[in-house]
């Protein structure tokens, strides 16, 4: 009954997470070029809003000790690779989709995080970052929908009747773009006719 809706769910995961890898090369490469001249000019720096080169230059852009960019280049190909299967109609074990959904949790609170930090913190938007979030948006959401659709999250079969239900009135699909629209308004609003300056 859920099978196209799981494959249309996993299908979205890997054009996010294809959009995210390439997002996060450019910025993994981006990041070399900064580490050779701290003061070169990128490509997307195009105003005082919008400048990469400004948000890769703050400490938050290297969390770990590495761009945060190369954590997307090690775990994207991963979830591409994910979503691949899951949509050839393999049985994924339970316990591994648990862990997949929890990859995706992460993803999208380090998105969140980075783009709070950029927005608020550094008041500089990255149009790459920007793109690496709204693919962390659209994975969180697939691989939720694909994790509800298939019965992996360990609730009862009334709650997981609940959120089927949910899932198959689209209200997920409705959460996802309020979030992205919401995004876009933020952004709108605190920068305004700058973006374009």
């Amino acid at each position: 009954m859920f099978r196209n809706q799981k494959f249309v769910a996993m299908m979205g995961v890997l054009v996010a997470a294809t959009v995210g890898l390439v997002a996060s090369v450019v910025l993994s490469w981006e990041a070399l070029v900064l580490a050779k001249n701290a003061d070169a000019v990128l490509s997307c720096d195009l105003n005082a809003v919008i400048s990469c080169a400004t948000v890769a230059n703050h400490w938050s852009s290297t969390l770990l000790g590495i761009p945060n960019s190369f954590i997307g280049m090690i775990a994207l190909p991963v979830v591409m690779t994910i979503a691949v299967v899951a949509m050839t109609g393999a049985k994924l074990p339970r316990w591994f989709m648990q862990v997949t959904q929890l990859g995706a949790i992460a993803g999208l609170v380090f998105a969140g995080w980075m783009f709070y930090m950029s927005y608020t913190v550094i008041g500089v938007l990255c149009p790459w970052c920007l793109t690496l979030d709204v693919a962390m948006v659209v994975l969180f959401f697939g691989v939720t929908r694909y994790n509800i659709l298939g019965d992996f999250f360990p609730v009862s079969k009334q709650t997981n009747d609940k959120l089927q239900k949910f899932v198959k009135n689209g209200y997920d699909m409705l959460a996802m773009w309020s979030v992205l629209v919401l995004g876009v308004l933020a952004i709108i609003l605190k920068f305004g006719s700058d973006l374009f300056a």
